[in-house]
Parts: C-alpha cells; sequence; structure tokens
C-alpha cells in the first residue's frame, strides 16, 4: 500500500469518508525528527494495507494544519470513522505507532 498525499482537496473524499482507520503524519520537509519518523510510516503503510496511511505537509497545506491545531511536528492522528482516535507529537518507535492504530 502506497502513502497518500494528503492535501484539502482530496481531504473530505479519501480521509474523512475512509472506511480504514487512517494514520496521518503531518510533516514538513526541514524538519529533522520527520525525517527519521518517515521510514517508520512508509514501512506501517507497506506491512498494513488494513490502515490508510497519509502524509501532509504543513508548508504545503496549512488550512489542514490550522484544523487540526498543529503545533508541532511530527505529528500523528488517527482516525476511525472520521473522528480523531488519538494523536502523538514527536518521533516514536514503530511499536507504539501501531499500539495506536489499534486501540
Amino acid at each position: 500500500m502506497s502513502i497518500l498525499n494528503v492535501t484539502k482537496e482530496n481531504f473530505e473524499k479519501d480521509i474523512i469518508e475512509s472506511q480504514k482507520t487512517v494514520l496521518l503524519d503531518f510533516y514538513a520537509d526541514w524538519c529533522g525528527p520527520c525525517k527519521m519518523l518517515s521510514p517508520i510510516v512508509e514501512e506501517i503503510a507497506e506491512e498494513n494495507p488494513q490502515y490508510l496511511v497519509g502524509k501532509i505537509n504543513v508548508d504545503n497545506e496549512p488550512e489542514l494544519a490550522a484544523a487540526f491545531s498543529v503545533q508541532s511536528i511530527p505529528l500523528l492522528v488517527v482516525m476511525k470513522n472520521g473522528k480523531i482516535a488519538g494523536q502523538v507529537v514527536g518521533y516514536r518507535p514503530k511499536e507504539q505507532i501501531l499500539s495506536l492504530l489499534a486501540e
């Protein structure tokens, strides 16, 4: 499963209306911890087709960043049935992200 590049244009259809549990990775290209987290997010997307994994560049999508009140990045948000089910800020090991998704 590939990672979806999430924009304000595809957010409603692809994220809010998704039947799958969604993992959103809010990041920026200049962010060191984001770069460290990115390969883990990619692994989760490849190994877990039951989840929809999307990345949101906060510099390119300021409206989505504002809608989620992003204060620090990386921010991982889990959504179920169009609603926020959990979120964590900062680098996290893969096991912690998977347990957040399973909650």
